[in-house]
C-alpha cells in the first residue's frame, strides 16, 4: 500500500515543480504582431530583445496569479504532510495525515483548474477576436499537466486512506 503513497508523493512533487515553473515563466501565450514574435506570462510580457513587467492590474491575470499561488501552497503543504505520513511519523496520532495530504492535493488541483479555466476563457475571448496568429505556449501547458498530476496524487492518497489495513 505504500506504493500508492510513494506514487502520489512523486506525482505531487513533479506537479508542484511544474506549478512553480508555470507560474514563474513568461511563455503562457505567444503571438505575432507587426512582424515580431512576442510572448507573455503572468508577471511579464516580452517583445523582441526586451521583457517588461505587467503594469496593468487586469482582473483575470490577478485571479490567475492568485489561484496559481494558492495551488502551489496547497500542494507544498500536502507534500510535507504526505512525507510525514509516508515515513509514518507518529507525533500527530489523532490526525489522519494520509487523508489530509490527499485533500490538500485535491485543493491544489481545484485552484490550478480555476486558474487555467479563468486564463483560458479570457485569453480565448480577448486574443481570439483581436489576433489571428496566437497560441498557448509551454508554460500554459505545464499548468494543465499539473492539474492532472495533483489530481492523480490526491486520488492515490485518498485511495490509500480508504484501503489501508
Amino acid at each position: 500500500m505504500y506504493s500508492f503513497m510513494g506514487g502520489g508523493l512523486f506525482s505531487a512533487g513533479v506537479g508542484n515543480i511544474l506549478l512553480v515553473i508555470s507560474t514563474a515563466t513568461d511563455y503562457w501565450m505567444q503571438y505575432h504582431k507587426s512582424g515580431s514574435y512576442m510572448h507573455h506570462g503572468l508577471w511579464r510580457y516580452c517583445v523582441p530583445g526586451k521583457c517588461m513587467t505587467h503594469t496593468d492590474s487586469i482582473a483575470y491575470w490577478d485571479a490567475t496569479r492568485a489561484f496559481m499561488i494558492l495551488s502551489i501552497l496547497a500542494c507544498f503543504f500536502g507534500i510535507i504532510i504526505g512525507v510525514i505520513a509516508f515515513i509514518n511519523y507518529s507525533s500527530f496520532n489523532g490526525f489522519d495525515k494520509t487523508f489530509a495530504a490527499g485533500i490538500l492535493y485535491f485543493i491544489s488541483c481545484f485552484f490550478v483548474l480555476l486558474a487555467m479555466a479563468v486564463y483560458t476563457g479570457m485569453t480565448v475571448n480577448y486574443y481570439g477576436k483581436r489576433y489571428g496568429n496566437w497560441r498557448f505556449s509551454w508554460s500554459y501547458i505545464m499548468g494543465w499537466v499539473s492539474v492532472v498530476l495533483t489530481f492523480f496524487s490526491g486520488t492515490l492518497y485518498v485511495y490509500h486512506h480508504t484501503h489501508a489495513p
